[in-house]
């Protein structure tokens, strides 16, 4: 196996253009939101393919689904014959005053149940339009970013459970895998746990994240547990897994795999999609060089 993120290069997909191929559906409407979802394709969008479905980044209060950031990251995977669907969802802290503390975490709570009903909402219309756009729905995987890596991980969580939640999508639909870049999950049942093994998970977090928290922090049944966690619980149980752990970064590890990880991305969803392995790997990385562009402190 070849990890190319030992050393950050540059990958074929340099551009900040989207790929070419691309269709804008709107999927939900709720109340004053219009919730919208750009295909991206590198062929006719009857073409049946396998998707990545993404949601992105911005503390549930700001982001867009088609932020120039994340071009490369989808151009890479359209032209590794991958459909792209991004989307809207309601930004439930979006004005939110309130401090989010372990002694309050209702708004947090209710912000990713929030995102991960749209998320859903998304999924199903999928399904029901699986022919006219081209969805292989047995080959339906998650991506987030940050607040979107939250709600691909909660997402697969819930629909592995059952839970009330999860009732518009049907009952032996599951996701294929999960990619998330500086997730976490809310419990307020301890540590999470799963009736039904998780979908192949890949992790990217960076040990000094005091945004979306890299190990844990726990009241009670109460907690947040980041990638650390998570990966230590896939461990234990023997659910396939990837975790990267990014030495003395921060919150950057939030988007910087989209751009420095991409042949890793590629493999895992070869390897453990495809390939059905049932590897459970952890990568240490450490590049003393890099410099942290991210400081802002949760409160900001």
């Amino acid at each position: 196996m070849s990890l190319r993120a030992i050393i950050p290069i540059l990958l074929l997909s340099t551009s900040n253009a989207f790929p070419q191929q691309k269709t804008t559906l709107t999927y939900s409407v709720k109340g004053s939101d219009t919730l919208k979802m750009d295909i991206y394709s590198n062929q006719d969008i009857q073409e049946k393919k396998p998707c990545v479905l993404f949601v992105f980044g911005g503390g549930f209060f700001m982001g867009q689904r088609d932020a120039d950031y994340y071009a490369v990251y989808f151009n890479e995977l359209v032209q590794h014959n991958y459909k792209v669907i991004t989307i809207d969802y309601r930004l439930g802290l979006k004005g939110n005053k309130k401090k989010i503390s372990p002694l309050n975490t209702k708004p947090l709570k209710e912000a990713i149940e929030m995102a991960v009903t749209d998320l859903y909402d998304a999924t199903a219309y999928l399904i029901k339009n699986e022919d006219k756009l081209g969805i292989d729905t047995s080959m339906m995987m998650l991506s987030g970013s940050s607040a979107g890596g939250i709600t691909v991980l909660h997402a697969d969580w819930e629909k592995r459970n059952h839970t009330d939640i999860t009732s518009q999508l049907p009952e032996d639909f599951q996701y294929k895998a999960v990619l998330s870049f500086a997730g976490a999950i809310l419990s307020y049942k301890g540590k999470p746990s799963y009736k039904i093994p998780p979908a192949p998970t890949m992790l990217f977090h960076g040990t000094e994240d005091k945004v979306v928290i890299y190990n844990k922090i726990r009241l009670f049944n109460k907690g947040f547990f980041g990638s650390k966690a998570l990966a230590k619980r896939f461990r234990q149980k023997k659910y396939p897994y990837y975790f990267e752990r990014v030495e003395g970064m921060g919150h950057e590890v939030a988007g910087s795999p989209m751009k420095e990880n991409l042949d890793d991305i590629l493999w895992f969803i070869d390897a453990y999609v495809y390939k059905k392995k049932q590897y459970l790997i952890e990568v240490d990385f450490n590049d003393l060089q890099r410099k942290r562009t991210f400081n802002m402190r949760p409160v900001q």
